[in-house]
């Protein structure tokens, strides 16, 4: 039961943690997916392309793919901690 203990508090520890960190970052994502819907990223997109962008600016939003993945990713997220939270409900 130690064992069971142990490994219950890092978990629930690390949940935690994580949790708060993602908390503090919906707002960014939601900014990001809104940004790529918009014109603003494709005239970016645009300007990137065309080089009137400064040549150190980093540019890691105008790649579809970057920010696909992490508001992709989040919303599997999501839906993964409703079915935990929902499976812990229903043992309660």
């Amino acid at each position: 039961m130690e064992q069971h203990l142990d490994k219950a508090a890092q978990a629930v520890k690390a949940l935690s943690d994580a949790l708060d960190l993602y908390s503090e970052a919906v707002d960014s994502i939601e900014a990001i997916d809104d940004y790529l819907a918009s014109d603003e990223w494709e005239q970016d997109f645009n300007d990137s392309e065309a080089g009137r962008l400064p040549k150190d600016l980093k540019c890691g939003v105008l790649s579809e793919d970057g920010i696909w993945d992490v508001v992709d990713t989040s919303r599997e997220l999501n839906c993964q901690m409703l079915e935990l939270v929902a499976t812990m409900l229903r043992h309660d």
